[in-house]
């Protein structure tokens, strides 16, 4: 597979078994229609990204959002809810991934079965090279600061929010699981109970033999064509460059690979190692430590089981309280399931639903 063969070896959104088809739209399990379920409402809204102004590949500056309302949201007037922000995996959109996780049914399948209500709201982070890593980056923008900052305010300003990090929860699937456990560190100022499912890319990985052909075509990309032409694993690897070893004097795409005329780059291996929750988690213990929830969970035939039993194993060795899951199920198959009789319930549990929640 060419997986084996990458400079970097990298899993992203589509974490497969070997042999498995890659595909960006996926099916998965769907819970059944729960009798009596009240229907949640959908807006979709874009909300200006300040924190992505100036970015030099040219992503969309105004961003595209989804925001499923509760049933009561529109008749009691005076209510204030919490909200979850859930975070998409690289290759999709938030409208892909509503589809994946078969939103608003398992909304409203989690309500009817005692959930409480809450706002759910899904921004969309894809880029010019199908996935922004939801890292801070001169060459895609610095989507870390537009999910906690920038999202978080406009909701906050907009709907009725209770506008508290006790009432806030982030969750997210893949490359969203990372970017959940990359931001929830950094960020817990925002947040107050996270749920990482499936989290991709949280180790340094030793690099591989060098490919030339892989080497090749990746130094041949110069172009969004080019970028939408390659492979699925070729064109994360310039996904993962552009947030993690921008260039802003290497244009056009402005980033540097982790090789270079088939030779390996250290310095960039480094800088990819430096964006590795686990190599920085430590830094952010006294953080961690202050969220009200954890949970983290994973299929036991995805290959991100390691790495995801590894992050539950250093949060338990500082004493953090987190719950931790090895369901059976693929990378993808249970993500439904997961959001529905899980996630929800969950941050129902989790969540802050008064308003003065100090």
């Amino acid at each position: 597979m060419i997986v084996n063969k990458l400079l970097f070896v990298i899993t992203l959104a589509m974490a497969i078994v070997p042999g498995s088809p890659v595909m960006a739209q996926v099916q998965t399990e769907v819970p059944a229609v729960v009798p009596g379920a009240k229907p949640v409402s959908v807006e979709h809204i874009k909300i200006h990204g300040t924190a992505l102004e100036g970015n030099l590949e040219g992503d969309a500056v105004d961003r595209d959002v989804l925001v499923f309302l509760p049933p009561s949201y529109q008749k009691d007037k005076h209510r204030r809810y919490p909200v979850v922000y859930a975070l998409h995996g690289y290759s999709i959109g938030a409208e892909q991934w509503s589809h994946e996780i078969h939103v608003p049914q398992t909304i409203e399948g989690a309500f009817a079965q005692g959930a409480k209500e809450m706002i759910v709201v899904l921004p969309d982070s894809k880029t010019l090279h199908n996935g922004s890593m939801y890292s801070s980056s001169v060459t895609t923008g610095d989507f870390e600061r537009f999910i906690a900052h920038d999202v978080v305010a406009y909701m906050d300003a907009r709907y009725r929010m209770i506008p508290e990090r006790a009432s806030r929860g982030l969750v997210g699937h893949s490359m969203g699981g990372y970017g959940a456990t990359r931001i929830g560190m950094k960020h817990s100022d925002v947040f107050g109970s996270l749920y990482i499912m499936s989290p991709c890319c949280l180790s340094p990985r030793p690099p591989a033999p060098p490919n030339p052909e892989m080497a090749k075509t990746l130094e041949g990309a110069k172009t969004p064509a080019d970028s939408a032409s390659l492979p699925f694993f070729a064109r994360a690897q310039l996904a993962s460059a552009a947030a993690w070893s921008p260039d802003p004097k290497n244009p056009p795409l402005y980033l540097d690979l982790p090789t270079k005329e088939g030779e390996p780059q250290p310095d960039v291996l480094a800088k990819w190692t430096a964006n590795a929750p686990l190599a920085f988690i430590d830094q952010y213990i006294d953080n961690l430590r202050e969220y009200h929830g954890i949970s983290i969970d994973v299929g036991d035939q995805d290959g991100l089981k390691t790495d995801t039993a590894k992050l539950h194993d250093v949060l338990d060795k500082y004493g953090i309280s987190n719950s931790f899951e090895l369901y059976q199920g693929t990378h993808t198959s249970k993500v439904s399931d997961r959001f529905q009789n899980h996630v929800l319930p969950f941050f129902s549990q989790n969540l802050c639903f008064k308003a003065d929640c100090r």
